[in-house]
């Protein structure tokens, strides 16, 4: 399931958006909030159930395993602080559970979420991210520069297929920045 060394970390994005969802600003921006399980976890599983039990009928005793408490996670907020994106970065630079509430759907929370992974992945040292994508959402990580390998499979009774993307290295730090 997928949509597969900061921490506390937060990056602005900002993100176009209607006014035609209830609850969400036109001129609101998301934040992207990186951290572990412990501190983000109670806002990011009621996403994935919602997103993946919920909408997509994985079975509930998939959806959280062990690999929670060893990754890194990445939250977003609207401008109003409500969660409506989640996803995560195991040890090994598998990027996965990259989930967005129906209603920010389509508005690049997705993107960022992902981008932040990436980021984060690069801050490891990892010369590479490989995800496992459900085949509907493959042209939307081929944006973001992932390139599909081998053939569909079947994870949880969806269709995937592993997606790798290579990730430049850092800048060079001068001056305290990068």
């Amino acid at each position: 399931m997928s949509a597969s060394p900061s921490t506390g970390g937060r990056s602005g994005c900002p993100i176009e958006r209607s006014s035609s969802e209830g609850r969400v600003n036109a001129d609101a921006a998301v934040v992207i909030e990186i951290g572990s399980w412990q501190a983000l976890g109670a806002a990011a599983a009621p996403i994935r159930f919602t997103v993946f039990v919920d909408e997509q009928n994985v079975p509930a005793e998939l959806e959280l395993d062990a690999d929670d408490a060893l990754s890194l996670h990445a939250l977003a907020r609207d401008g109003h602080g409500h969660a409506v994106g989640t996803g995560r970065l195991l040890a090994d630079g598998h990027i996965g559970r990259i989930a967005v509430l129906a209603a920010m759907r389509g508005r690049g929370v997705g993107a960022a979420l992902v981008r932040a992974l990436m980021n984060a992945a690069r801050e490891r040292r990892h010369a590479e991210v490989v995800l496992s994508a459900q085949t509907h959402a493959v042209d939307f990580y081929r944006r973001l520069g992932f390139v599909a390998e081998g053939e569909a499979y079947d994870d949880a009774g969806l269709p995937h297929l592993r997606m790798r993307a290579k990730l430049d290295a850092l800048p060079e730090r001068r001056g305290g920045k990068r």
